[in-house]
């Protein structure tokens, strides 16, 4: 029997650990065995890993990972979508389903393009496949200090907003967020009238909302900007992504009679998969060419471990290699 190294979740408890495991086997004939090159240790795959995600079976053992990039017998490289029915991919080696896999140059940076599509995906399908941006369509991005919420600053840009603005906690974040292009920020502060008041006069006008955040911070920012928007039924673009300040909102009925907003979210199940599939080469070339930028720190397999526990680095993402 050959085995391999993988990082095992047997509790929803504890962090996984690294375990020696029969190597997985390919049972159908789409299916390809890779050598695994990088696996993004993103918020989803913690949520998942911890039982938390709405996608979650409660099925354990597991091997953690959405996404990663591999190496075929051929020795070419893809990238590659982790199938919900097979292993998941933070491991020497995974079963991956070939239609879910897109090329990539020998050239790209493995461990760039493992760390950023997961973080770039949620803004860059939101703002092609849910509401599709015009040129110089206005972008608030709820979060914009998380490392999705930066990456969104970028694929706003990129796609044609004219102006972007980014909203979050981290004052010295917020600053950094110069570098790529926002054009203003707005810092979230216990001073609920004081921010309420700022998000007001920086986004009111906005065409779209890209919202990492939900809970309370989503529902000041949601009377905010429909309190001062000059014209309320002018549509105003709601895209729920994230929810790190809470899971729940309360939304006053008054709020949907009284302004053209409209509400909907970005995630897995939220578009189909072929529609989801065919942004991934797009995203990669824009990756790949340095449009969109990540910091990346790499962590061996072998100690997955000690960095499931160790806290993210702001603007960093952790990528888990062989």
């Amino acid at each position: 029997m050959e085995t391999m190294q993988a990082a095992v979740v047997t509790s929803f408890d504890e962090p996984p650990h690294l375990l020696a495991i029969e190597t997985p086997t390919k049972s159908g004939p789409d299916q390809e065995l890779v050598d695994v090159l990088a696996v993004g240790l993103h918020p989803r795959v913690r949520t998942g890993a911890a039982g938390r995600h709405y996608t979650n079976t409660g099925r354990l053992p597991m091997i953690p990972g959405v996404d990663g990039v591999g190496r075929l017998d051929d020795g070419s490289r893809v990238y590659f979508v982790a199938d919900d029915d097979l292993p998941g991919p933070m491991a020497e080696k995974a079963v991956i389903d070939r239609r879910r896999t897109v090329p990539i140059p020998e050239d790209a940076d493995a461990e760039l393009i493992a760390a950023a599509m997961n973080p770039a995906m949620s803004s860059w399908v939101a703002l092609r496949r849910r509401v599709p941006i015009g040129p110089g369509q206005s972008v608030l991005i709820l979060g914009a200090t998380g490392n999705a919420g930066t990456m969104a600053v970028q694929v706003a840009k990129l796609l044609g907003a004219g102006r972007v603005v980014g909203a979050g906690r981290d004052a010295t974040r917020l600053q950094a967020l110069s570098r790529v292009a926002v054009d203003e920020t707005v810092q979230l502060t216990d001073d609920l009238d004081v921010t309420a008041a700022a998000l007001g006069e920086a986004a009111a006008e906005v065409d779209i909302v890209i919202d990492y955040l939900w809970g309370g911070p989503a529902e000041r920012a949601m009377m905010a900007l429909l309190t001062a928007r000059a014209d309320r039924s002018r549509a105003l673009d709601w895209i729920q992504i994230g929810a790190m300040a809470g899971p729940t909102m309360e939304l006053p009925s008054v709020v949907l009679r009284s302004a053209n907003l409209r509400i909907q979210g970005n995630g897995q199940g939220a578009v189909s998969a072929e529609a989801y599939l065919g942004e991934l080469p797009a995203l990669i070339e824009a990756i790949g060419v340095g449009r969109l930028r990540i910091a990346t720190r790499a962590v061996p397999l072998r100690d997955v471990e000690a960095a499931w526990g160790a806290p993210d680095v702001p603007g960093e993402r952790t990528v888990v290699v062989p």
